[in-house]
């Protein structure tokens, strides 16, 4: 994908995980939606139509805690049969979507941070313990994979730290065919997760050319305003944002707590969708605990920014 082709993109989705389980699914294993693509696959195609007919012109693939260190904890060998099979299932929809309305759609491979292979919540506070070329083959081995698929670009996404920021720009380096976007989760209105300010990690990937888009994700919609500025005084390259809904996870009991956007305030997500396409939002989305309904509001906004 080209930086021409990429500003096409106006609306992402939202959580898969999310539509998961309101479908029924347990989601407490290590895999996570993943686990979806061995016991119910058309359901996650369900899930992105769910998406794409709500407004998302760019479907992220159920591939997020996909990893070769993920499957090898459950002796399993097959991680990139499930990756190429994640891809498949979003083109399937983009092809039953096509027939209904001939919008452009664009696939993107999700692809977590190392925290997400541990299962932890170590994508929250990205102190994993593990050394630099560690972080670079672990993205590396995945980004290759992804460039293989016929997907249309790559979503690096909930990075919690400048370091692994680096990391993904060394690995993307030496994966000519893989770009897209790399987003970052912060904890407050100035920093990702880790404690570095966002600015510095948009700093640091705007030399990158593979690098198409800043994200900011999983993050309290909250703080994402002055987000985007602070992105935007790092980096010249589109930023796009896809917050949770506000609630927050607790890795020990792996469940949601907090005051979140549920149903009834899928138009006030929306309202915050128009300040941040104001603010210089390329693209937005939804993140965890965020369904159509979100999206479908962000893209109500979406249509009136253009107007």
């Amino acid at each position: 994908m080209t930086a021409s082709e990429f500003a096409g993109i106006r609306v992402l989705d939202g959580g898969m995980a999310t539509e998961l389980e309101r479908r029924g699914f347990d989601l407490s294993g290590p895999l996570w939606s993943a686990h979806v693509l061995d016991e119910a696959p058309e359901e996650i195609v369900a899930v992105h139509l769910d998406y794409l007919r709500a407004g998302a012109d760019c479907i992220e693939t159920a591939s997020y805690q996909i990893s070769a260190l993920g499957y090898r904890e459950l002796g399993r060998e097959d991680w990139a049969r499930a990756m190429r099979q994640s891809v498949e299932l979003a083109e399937e929809a983009r092809r039953e979507y096509a027939r209904e309305d001939g919008r452009r759609v664009w696939v993107a491979v999700s692809l977590g941070p190392f925290g997400a292979a541990l299962h932890n919540g170590a994508e929250f506070h990205g102190r994993y313990g593990v050394g630099f070329e560690e972080l670079v083959s672990f993205h590396r081995e995945r980004l290759a994979m992804a460039a293989e698929t016929a997907a249309d670009l790559v979503a690096v996404e909930t990075v919690p730290s400048l370091e692994e920021a680096q990391a993904i720009v060394v690995a993307l380096a030496e994966t000519p065919g893989a770009a897209g976007w790399v987003s970052f989760t912060c904890r407050d209105e100035l920093h990702v997760a880790h404690g570095e300010l966002l600015r510095e990690c948009a700093r640091m990937v705007d030399g990158a050319e593979q690098v198409l888009g800043v994200g900011i994700n999983c993050t309290r919609p909250d703080y994402i305003k002055v987000l985007i500025g602070e992105a935007r005084a790092g980096t010249k390259k589109p930023v796009v944002v896809y917050p949770n809904s506000g609630e927050t996870w607790d890795a020990a009991t792996r469940s949601w707590h907090g005051r979140g956007e549920p149903a009834a305030e899928e138009a006030r997500f929306g309202a915050m969708a128009r300040g941040w396409y104001a603010t210089g939002a390329q693209a937005v989305g939804g993140c965890c605990r965020t369904g159509p309904g979100h999206i479908r509001a962000v893209s109500e906004s979406a249509s009136q920014r253009v107007s």
